[in-house]
């Protein structure tokens, strides 16, 4: 059981259990009244009810419940490269191709939620916060429970979470600057997206061009946004493509199975310790050849 503990400062004197566990732990009267039941909540080790109050130096504890198992087949001897791990949250520098979470259409052995599964048991859950699509590698985030994802998502389009993608894309982009095409399902297609301004949700994409390399450019990019192959999308639109982008440009055989784009830098405030924590991911190989 993971356990996590808050110390109450002094502007929270006086303050009810109820009001403290949404302020200091982001709970929703639901999960509350859920941890009740459970016995889950504590302060200074003893049980707490809903409105005691609370003193200065008080240690209050949230005992969180176990997952309920989840469905996903392990596969075992697959490699997975986990570049940090702890109670809370696992960055994983994934590959490509490789597909983020099992379908239909993947192959078990070719997802890594199927990896993550073999490591883990059988009942593990796999909460991913920014996928990534197959043919993109690089670093992703994912949360170990329920409540560290809870609190991830509502970081993740604010600045407590930030992303940052290096793309090789087609043709010569100079300078710098924000992409605000809103994005919506094709209706005739199953997997691709278009740029729809009656009907598309808001999607931003801040980009930067790095250098310039015969007939592609490097580019730097920033989501505030996640919509669904986001950041391909809006490059095509403006008419430099991720190179190697099937969907949305054309294929390359330089590049068999995936496209030019990498997830390469990731920093997020971690949601029990409140510690800022970042992590950088190297070009590719494959794409770093695209520049030579």
């Amino acid at each position: 059981m993971r356990i996590i503990e808050r110390t109450v400062g002094p502007a929270d004197q006086g303050r009810k259990v109820k009001y403290y566990l949404r302020s200091a732990f982001f709970l929703s009267s639901h999960q509350c009244a859920q941890l009740r039941a459970a016995e889950g909540i504590r302060v200074n080790g003893a049980l707490a009810r809903s409105n005691d109050l609370l003193s200065e130096g008080d240690r209050v504890q949230v005992c969180l419940p176990e997952d309920s198992p989840g469905s996903c087949v392990p596969k075992e001897d697959q490699p997975v490269n986990i570049l940090y791990e702890d109670e809370d949250l696992i960055i994983i520098d994934k590959p490509a191709p490789l597909a983020t979470q099992f379908s239909s259409r993947t192959p078990e052995k070719m997802a890594l939620e199927n990896r993550l599964a073999a490591r883990y048991g059988e009942g593990f859950v796999f909460r991913p916060l920014n996928r990534l699509d197959r043919g993109t590698s690089g670093l992703l985030a994912a949360a170990k429970h329920a409540y560290a994802c809870q609190v991830l998502q509502r970081d993740l389009h604010s600045d407590r979470f930030v992303r940052e993608y290096l793309a090789v894309v087609e043709g010569r982009l100079e300078g710098q600057g924000t992409l605000a095409f809103p994005i919506a399902k094709e209706a005739a297609a199953t997997v691709r997206r278009i740029v729809d301004f009656q009907n598309g949700k808001p999607a931003v994409t801040h980009y930067r061009a790095e250098g310039f390399y015969g007939n592609c450019t490097l580019v730097r990019l920033r989501l505030e946004t996640g919509r669904t192959h986001q950041i391909r999308l809006h490059m095509a639109h403006i008419g430099h493509p991720v190179i190697g982008d099937f969907l949305y440009g054309r294929e390359d055989t330089r590049l068999p199975g995936r496209f030019a784009l990498h997830s390469a830098a990731l920093r997020l405030i971690h949601p029990v310790t409140g510690e800022t924590k970042e992590w950088i991911s190297p070009l590719p190989d494959a794409l770093r050849a695209l520049l030579s």
